[in-house]
């Protein structure tokens, strides 16, 4: 269990490195941040939840999302820098 606060100060994403798989719901979306419009969340917070404990994962670990298609680590990586552009 990893503890990816941002979406909710106690959000956790399910990681099982013998299926390659982490479980993110709303932490980690294809495409980006999870949610973060509710006065319990917070957009920086997720963002490095996001950095320090999902894309340190091996890049081929699947990410099954809460809502939407799954995608990959490696997939989502390159796109940090153009999340904390947009902020929220």
């Amino acid at each position: 269990m990893l503890h990816t606060p941002g979406h909710s100060p106690g959000a956790v994403s399910l990681y099982a490195p013998e299926l390659g798989t982490v479980f993110t719901g709303d932490t980690l979306f294809a495409g980006g941040p999870g949610a973060t419009g509710r006065s319990f969340s917070d957009f920086p917070t997720i963002v490095d939840s996001i950095r320090e404990r999902l894309l340190t994962l091996p890049a081929e670990t699947v990410v099954r999302t809460g809502h939407g298609d799954s995608t990959t680590v490696g997939a989502e990586a390159p796109h940090l820098a153009e999340w904390i552009a947009r902020g929220h």
